[in-house]
């Protein structure tokens, strides 16, 4: 009898789907977008803001970075790491290129990572984007293992589907130039080793692209420089980058066979170990939120994580149903339904998830930068406790505003983004401050000497190195009416993955009559939860993605 399909997880990709594609869309959006009832949208859209994966703002539904741990659940079974990706980083410093690996999705060619040149020409695809083979360098190289089923699928697409529809991340417009026979390419790069690709994506962007393959010997990525021509021409931009661009694929491949040899690879992130149990914590969010939570899209979804354990060529039912703590007979529907809709693949007897998977919604939220990220938790605290709450980081010997989230009261504290004020005399300059090597902190306050701004500001340096020393054990900092009067401050750090301070939280307000002591007590518990949920999403967004620092 044919396995059954999970209608609600079905449903639920299709939804994601949608609002991948109009982030900010209503409800009714999605239900024209999807032909689903207003009432199956409506519990879908609850289900995923439950999970964490969707944000609702008012009327407007939008991606939560959360949901980047679906992606990266199949960046991790694919093989990348943490250091694949910071080579592909320090290989585009080295160049001044933009470097980008990607992986083959069906006739397609999707990015996994990408490191971007800052310039006002510079290339704007995003991690998950998926673009056509015949326009870009990759797809010769992937073609080129290709049976006549694919090639004969990608004619039909070629001839039937206009490539814009097929592939949103192209450019607007019509192609610059009618695309080479993609089959004269791939007896090119058969021949030499390499693709590339003058200007087929749109005019002025070039690409050159060498492969990178497993042990087996099979393409695992394609490893691609990216400039224009004002910059190079396509051949001496070939000439130039070949060189560099062999000798990394070939440490790739090296990386890839020590994982082979060693048996496993990197562990795998927080969100896939903390986020695999959710197929049996549905259970109990079906008991608290009642028939407007979709047991089943949880359970669905929490099968899609653990794929992420799914390295080489896959795991077996057994597996996939103790990491989610779910039935055999659930955990093999749900994993029908994400093959049936593209995320999963099946060889009879293992699972492994699929580069589609990348196209809910990591495209759009892997450009988010860490202001981004802070920005709804900011509004939310602001919220909670009627004050403003700002995110800062360390700039030299100041701190720097990068993220804000004002109140409208009688008399607030009125502070804009990019606004400056000196570390040492601010509750969130000492939290920075005090993340810092001791080496390094008292080179800053050498740097520049306190200076008293107000009657209250603390300018001795022995007595500030005891604050430091202080906000370093305590995990918070306060400055009371130290910048200036009236206006005091409670803060606490923001760590990345690693456990070092890359911001600082505050929430500031008037001082008042009360003593500092009270309003430190009542706003801590409210600034280390938001600086949690903080944290929680920049390490989902960074797992294999530099998110942007100021």
């Amino acid at each position: 009898m044919p396995e059954e399909s999970v209608r609600p997880l079905e449903r639920g990709l299709a939804v994601l789907r949608a609002l991948t594609l109009a982030d900010g869309a209503r409800a009714g959006d999605l239900v024209r977008a999807t032909g689903l009832a207003r009432a199956t949208v409506d519990r879908v859209v609850a289900t995923l803001a439950h999970l964490g994966y969707v944000r609702v703002r008012g009327q407007e539904l939008h991606l939560a970075p959360r949901l980047m741990e679906l992606g990266n659940a199949y960046l991790a079974a694919s093989g990348l790491t943490g250091e694949v990706a910071a080579r592909t980083a320090r290989l585009a410093d080295e160049l001044d290129e933009s470097v980008s690996l990607a992986v083959p999705d069906g006739d397609g060619v999707r990015f996994v990572t990408q490191a971007a040149r800052r310039r006002a020409m510079s290339v704007a695809f995003r991690i998950g984007d998926l673009l056509p083979p015949e326009r870009c360098a990759p797809g010769a190289l992937f073609a080129a293992a290709w049976d006549e089923d694919r090639w004969a699928a990608w004619r039909s697409r070629v001839a039937t589907v206009p490539a814009r529809n097929a592939f949103p991340a192209l450019p607007p417009g019509p192609a610059p130039t009618p695309p080479p026979d993609l089959a004269a390419r791939v007896a090119h790069s058969r021949r030499t080793g390499w693709a590339l690709d003058d200007q087929l994506i749109e005019p002025g962007l070039i690409a050159v692209a060498v492969p990178v393959r497993d042990t087996d010997g099979r393409v695992r990525y394609a490893l691609s420089a990216v400039s224009h021509t004002s910059r190079h021409s396509a051949t001496d931009f070939a000439t130039a980058m070949l060189p560099r661009l062999r000798a990394e694929a070939e440490r790739l491949e090296g990386l890839a066979g020590a994982e082979a040899d060693a048996g496993t690879v990197a562990p795998a992130g927080p969100e896939t170990t903390a986020g695999a149990s959710q197929g049996a914590d549905a259970t109990d969010a079906k008991a608290e939120l009642g028939p407007g939570f979709l047991q089943s899209l949880a359970r669905g979804l929490a099968v899609l994580r653990a794929l992420g354990e799914a390295r080489g060529d896959g795991l077996p039912l057994t597996a996939l149903a103790a990491a989610t703590g779910l039935p055999r007979a659930t955990a093999r529907r749900c994993l029908h339904t994400l093959q049936q809709e593209g995320y999963a693949a099946y060889d009879g007897r293992l699972y492994r998830p699929l580069p589609r998977i990348l196209e809910l919604g990591h495209a759009a939220l892997s450009r988010l930068g860490f202001a981004e990220l802070a920005e709804p938790h900011l509004r939310d605290l602001a919220d909670r406790v009627h004050q403003s709450a700002s995110v800062t980081v360390l700039d030299g010997t100041d701190i720097l505003y990068v993220a804000r989230a004002a109140t409208v009261r009688v008399m607030s504290v009125r502070i804009t983004v990019g606004t400056r004020f000196p570390a040492y005399a601010t509750a969130m300059g000492r939290v920075l401050l005090a993340g810092l090597p001791a080496k390094e902190r008292d080179r800053l306050l050498k740097a520049a000497p306190p200076r008293a701004l107000t009657a209250h500001t603390v300018t001795d340096p022995a007595a500030l190195a005891r604050i430091l020393e202080r906000a370093e054990s305590d995990g918070h900092a306060t400055a009371d009416q130290e910048l200036e009067e009236g206006l005091r401050s409670v803060a606490v750090p923001v760590r990345d993955a690693a456990g070092h301070v890359v911001a600082a939280l505050n929430v500031a307000l008037h001082a008042g009559p009360g003593p500092l002591d009270a309003t430190r007590d009542a706003l801590l518990p409210a600034l280390r939860e938001t600086a949690t949920a903080i944290e929680t999403d920049l390490h989902t967004a960074a797992r294999f993605n530099a998110v942007r620092l100021p």
